[in-house]
């Protein structure tokens, strides 16, 4: 298997491979030709697969390295019958695997078997993560086991990316969370004369409300043959189906929710940084995408990302600077992302796509959208409500909220397309 430095190289010499095709035609002072765009397209999809190879190469890296962490520094007393070192770091990852492995064993027969025909010993550890249970115990509503939500928590930032560049926060209850804010931006000292009383100047002070809605995956209907028989992993499969339809929505709301029952979303939150010249419907050139970083304050602008659909992001690697530089740099340097004018971006596919008068594309502080998750994710099993089908059905449930929290600076600017 390559490395990720040899694949982050890869895609340098891919980049360059494409560059060159638009430097071709740049020359030649022409479009590119149908086939140099199917070449062009096909080159920056390689770039695409790569950069996801590299980032699960570095996950996997990062794990390992955390893992050999974990297992601290050899104790100065010899194991007598192994001849090896044991460590107490060592001894506590070991319960901890051991702890999971159990849980994960007890989900697994809750799933199969339900509550009343686990054993013991689960239905002890099952008791142990049971949350407030929704409606009747014969629904079976129960907590999800750590190890389950951890898997359902990373495929949530899989879709979209709101996620990934959002600050996400975790609650115990749904109360709704005030988040106070202050503008005292306009206000400057002054100099005072001998003898002067001082002049009074309050501060602004603002709040942004973010409550908790019910998310639902809607249920999944399992045979009871395959819920019996099945050698494969049952956890993953149900967690897989749940997470693509909760991901979804989630993602979805905190990008173009409206507010008005469902979150509000960072594109309608966001404040307006540039809008596109007459004709560009369905484009963008270099001269808006520098403007939209300077719309952002710099207060803001250090750290700040881009956010846009894959088919932008197709469209901003054929575009250049003024010295004809690629505005788009693949990363060739281990653990750091792509860049655009300097800046990391998040590919998001519930953005807009470029239209007229689309919000294609945010830049700016995204940490600033903050989203909300009330304690963990839970799931019921269905048994009776579909007994005359033989089936089993299973309901996630996710209480979550998200909104910007600008104080009145507007940390993230949109670019909008033109109209006509």
């Amino acid at each position: 298997m390559l490395k990720a430095k040899e694949l982050r190289e890869k895609r340098a010499n891919l980049a360059t491979q494409a560059q060159a095709i638009i430097d071709l035609a740049d020359t030649e002072k022409r479009e590119l030709t149908a086939e140099e765009t199917v070449s062009f397209d096909k080159f920056h999809k390689e770039i695409e697969d790569l950069r996801g190879q590299v980032e699960r190469i570095e996950r996997h890296e990062a794990v390992e390295r955390e893992m050999n962490e974990s297992r601290g520094t050899k104790a100065a007393k010899e194991d007598r019958k192994g001849g090896g070192y044991e460590t107490a770091d060592s001894d506590v990852a070991k319960v901890r695997a051991a702890r999971i492995e159990a849980e994960n064993r007890a989900f697994d027969s809750y799933l199969r078997n339900g509550f009343s025909d686990m054993t013991p010993e689960h239905r002890q550890i099952m008791m142990e993560r049971r949350a407030q249970t929704v409606g009747t115990n014969s629904s079976g509503g129960y907590t999800v086991a750590p190890a389950f939500y951890d898997q359902l928590e990373t495929a949530l930032k899989a879709f979209g990316g709101m996620r990934q560049g959002s600050t996400v926060i975790t609650t115990d209850t749904g109360a709704t969370m005030p988040m106070p804010t202050e503008n005292d931006t306009a206000n400057v000292g002054a100099i005072l004369g001998e003898n002067t009383q001082v002049s009074e100047q309050d501060i602004a002070f603002g709040v942004v409300n973010i409550g908790a809605f019910m998310y639902s995956s809607k249920s999944i209907l399992v045979p009871l043959q395959l819920l019996q028989d099945s050698a494969f992993d049952l956890n993953a499969y149900i967690v897989e189906r749940l997470t693509e339809r909760l991901g979804r929505i989630q993602n979805t709301h905190f990008t173009v929710g409206t507010g008005s029952g469902q979150p509000h979303g960072i594109v309608p939150q966001a404040t307006l940084g540039v809008t596109g010249a007459t004709g560009e419907t369905l484009s963008l050139i270099y001269d808006d995408l520098v403007g939209l970083q300077h719309s952002v304050d710099p207060a803001y602008r250090q750290g700040g990302q881009w956010m846009f659909h894959d088919t932008t992001l197709l469209a901003i690697k054929k575009l250049k600077d003024s010295q004809g530089h690629p505005l788009w740099q693949p990363n060739v340097q281990a653990g750091q992302p792509d860049l655009l004018l300097g800046n990391s971006y998040i590919v998001n596919q519930d953005m807009p796509v470029m239209a007229a008068d689309a919000k294609s594309i945010l830049f700016g502080r995204l940490s600033k959208y903050f989203i909300r998750d009330v304690k963990e994710i839970s799931i019921i099993r269905l048994v009776e409500r579909y007994a005359d089908f033989g089936q089993v059905g299973f309901l996630g449930w996710a209480r979550a909220d998200g909104n910007l929290l600008d104080a009145g600076t507007h940390p993230v600017t949109y670019f909008a397309n033109s109209a006509t």
